[in-house]
């Protein structure tokens, strides 16, 4: 069943990738609950952004769509005749994994923030509307008496409305239904969506399963640069990707060394920087960086407030957090550090020049540190 259309920039998509690496425990929890008979209609697949929760998602998918007999329980594994699976795999050129891959799969559903027809541009929430349609992928009846599943990716995208109207899906689950929730924070989700599913947590991963990761996918790239996107992306494959793919760590260490300048930021540079975000190819650049830039602080927030510095992607950071911390306390730096968001958020939204946000954000951090001095 075709799914709402995903951002543009998606780079990896999670219906295409088969393989599934550092979360094995998790994959062995739900085979668990599968063979056990008792599988629990609803899952909240919870962890840290680009983990690989979306993934596990689809992996799960492809299993219960290749389930085609009438138990409930054991899938084509009933106990006693044959071993039960001890793992997810199904065939990567079989008919169930190219219906999924195409989004083409009658009883598979995956719910995302859809484009809204009036702007032509992707909606910032899932909609009540969104949401309704699992009531006709739950409500018919399952093609050759197979598994119906629903994929939200993510739920925290649902506003109040879609939130609602899926609780009554999970309030009477259909017969051979699941539904798999995917939460970079479960701690916004209604507590009754929470209470309604079983809980399965990625944690990030190690760093050398990052680096390995990002290698397959970037063979071109050193080690010292994959160590880099490893460390920035705290455990985030996901996250390592999308930088790898998008010279991050070219920008990164443009941004490290704007910020080595302040109280007295390099107007020269930041000026050439905002020329290249004001093309009309600089829209990605202009993200990524901008990105970057509220994580960096959130990281240097946090290792001023825990006394444990960030891992270094770039050498001299840890240095360059504690002396732009000096003097200030976490509240104060916590307040530029939000309105640095806000100002991106608003710029988004309204379509500000890019060059000028740029301006303005070492503007912002130039009068931080100075009130410092």
């Amino acid at each position: 069943m075709a799914a709402s259309s995903p951002d543009d920039d998606d780079l990896l998509r999670p219906e295409d990738t088969h393989t599934l690496n550092g979360h094995e425990g998790a994959e062995k929890l739900f085979l668990e609950a599968y063979n056990s008979g008792r599988l629990a209609h609803a899952w909240l697949l919870a962890g840290p952004e680009g983990v690989g929760k979306a993934t596990l998602a689809f992996r799960i998918a492809r299993f219960m769509l290749s389930q085609l007999d009438g138990a409930d329980s054991g899938g084509l594994f009933d106990a006693g005749e044959l071993p039960q699976p001890t793992s997810l795999e199904v065939p990567t050129d079989g008919p169930v994994s190219a219906q999924v891959s195409a989004g083409s799969h009658p009883n598979l559903m995956v719910l995302r923030r859809g484009v809204d027809e009036k702007t032509g541009r992707v909606r910032t929430v899932v909609t009540v509307d969104d949401v309704r349609k699992l009531q006709g992928l739950f409500g018919m009846t399952a093609g050759a008496d197979g598994w119906r599943v629903a994929i939200v990716d993510p739920a925290d995208d649902m506003n109040r409305n879609a939130a609602n109207a899926l609780l009554k899906v999970l309030e009477e689950p259909p017969a051979k239904s699941l539904l798999l929730l995917v939460s970079h924070a479960p701690g916004r989700l209604l507590p009754t969506i929470r209470s309604r599913c079983r809980r399965l947590v990625l944690h990030p991963l190690a760093e050398q399963h990052v680096v390995d990761i990002v290698a397959a996918h970037h063979p071109d790239l050193g080690h010292t640069d994959l160590l880099s996107l490893a460390r920035f992306a705290e455990g985030s494959p996901g996250r390592a990707m999308t930088l790898a793919s998008r010279d991050g760590l070219g920008l990164y260490r443009e941004m490290v060394e704007l910020l080595n300048m302040l109280p007295n930021s390099d107007v020269r540079a930041v000026q050439s920087l905002g020329d290249r975000f004001r093309r009309k190819d600089g829209a990605d650049a202009y993200k990524t960086f901008t990105d970057l830039l509220t994580e960096w602080l959130q990281h240097m927030i946090r290792s001023a407030a825990t006394g444990r510095p960030a891992p270094e992607a770039v050498p001299g950071e840890a240095a360059l957090m504690a002396r732009l911390c000096a003097g200030h306390s976490l509240e104060q730096w916590v307040q530029v550090w939000e309105n640095v968001r806000h100002l991106v958020a608003k710029a988004d939204a309204v379509n500000l020049d890019r060059k000028q946000v740029l301006v303005s954000l070492f503007s912002t951090l130039e009068k931080a540190v100075k009130s410092a001095a």
